[in-house]
């Protein structure tokens, strides 16, 4: 329950997140050769083409980690684990609903 709960905070802002995840990832994350497209967000178990992968074992023991598989090698290791942390552990204390209003009205 805890990893699906992190897992919709994580679709709710997915395309805050994907402008930190490193740069040309709208080249590499095409929905081919095992990655869920850019715009995109979709998880499962043992899925090497979701977004989010649940490892088999965690579904299995009903506890583990989940597997964010959209950050890309050039990305800022920081800022991924901080807006990771801020969205599904920190209870969202940066108003990321209001960021993430404010980012599809730019669109």
């Amino acid at each position: 329950k805890v990893i699906l709960d992190a897992i919709k905070k994580l679709e709710k802002v997915h395309d805050i997140h994907m402008e930190c995840y490193g740069k040309d990832n709208t080249d590499r994350l095409t929905g081919k050769h095992e990655t869920a497209a850019y715009n995109v967000f979709k998880y499962g178990v043992a899925d090497r083409g979701a977004s989010i992968r649940i490892p088999r074992q965690c579904e299995i023991d009903q506890k583990g980690y989940l597997e964010d598989r959209r950050p890309a090698a050039n990305c800022d290791p920081y800022d991924v684990t901080s807006i990771i942390a801020k969205t599904t552990i920190l209870n969202d204390p940066y108003d990321l609903d209001e960021l993430v209003e404010e980012f599809h009205a730019i669109e």
